[in-house]
């Protein structure tokens, strides 16, 4: 990314595509004595909205398919589609992205393990299914195609809900042990970064390290960038070797 030399000057206006878009570390000099502490990679909170929770249900007995609609209605949930085989099933999780899916096995269409597989492979929801059979084949398979937890028919609300929970439970660590490592990939890419651009501040600008990183830091403020996007442009101009 071509942002501008660093070199002393007049500041330019805060915004993309202008000439100096990172400005002279000694205009900020003063500023400098900030005593701002912020991690280049903390992020803000998100404070979740208590919301309802939602669910597809996916059972061809319609009978069977009313009772576990009352008893998650019950539970507080919302069920946002009712459907009587795996490819309705699909296509309304793909629609709604529920908090959970209930599937019977043996459906017309496209069977439970089925629309199981293709629901987690996009990851769309976690599963829980429905099962007259209780074979540890089948079990494994419907384990293998993604569900979090199964049901043995016939089933009472007892059986059923805490199932549920542990589908949703399992799902969410899952999701955030993947979110985890995706983060700390690109946590430590970014302070390496800022690591190379702080020393490269250091030596051409006779800054300390935390002058260094407190110009980056406002930098990235004032300028409305990433501290790797000014991280970045600060090697690209001073470094003289490219981006590591």
């Amino acid at each position: 990314m071509t942002i501008g030399p660093v070199h002393p000057g007049p500041s330019a206006p805060p915004r993309r595509g202008a000439d100096r878009v990172v400005p002279d570390p000694t205009e900020t000099q003063g500023d400098m004595n900030d005593e701002t502490t912020t991690d280049p990679d903390a992020t803000p909170d998100q404070d979740a909205e208590a919301r309802t929770r939602t669910a597809v249900v996916a059972e061809d007995e319609s009978l069977i398919r009313m009772d576990i609609v009352e008893t998650l209605t019950e539970a507080g949930f919302e069920v946002v589609a009712a459907v009587g085989d795996g490819e309705s099933a699909i296509s309304k999780t793909r629609e709604l992205r529920p908090d959970v899916v209930v599937l019977d096995v043996k459906m017309p269409q496209t069977d439970g393990v089925t629309a199981a597989e293709k629901i987690g492979e996009e990851n769309l929801a976690p599963v829980v299914m429905l099962t007259a059979f209780s074979q540890s084949e089948l079990v494994e398979r419907a384990r293998d195609a993604g569900a979090m937890a199964y049901v043995v028919k016939p089933f009472t609300p007892a059986d059923l809900l805490p199932a549920v929970e542990i589908a949703i439970s399992r799902h969410a660590q899952i999701v955030q042990l993947e979110t985890e490592i995706a983060d700390l990939g690109e946590r430590f890419e970014t302070r390496k970064r800022v690591d190379r651009a702080k020393g490269l501040l250091q030596t051409n600008m006779g800054l300390s390290e935390p002058e260094a990183f407190r110009w980056i830091q406002k930098t990235s403020m004032d300028r409305r960038l990433t501290m790797r996007e000014v991280a970045d442009a600060v090697v690209d101009q001073l470094g003289g070797q490219g981006k590591e």
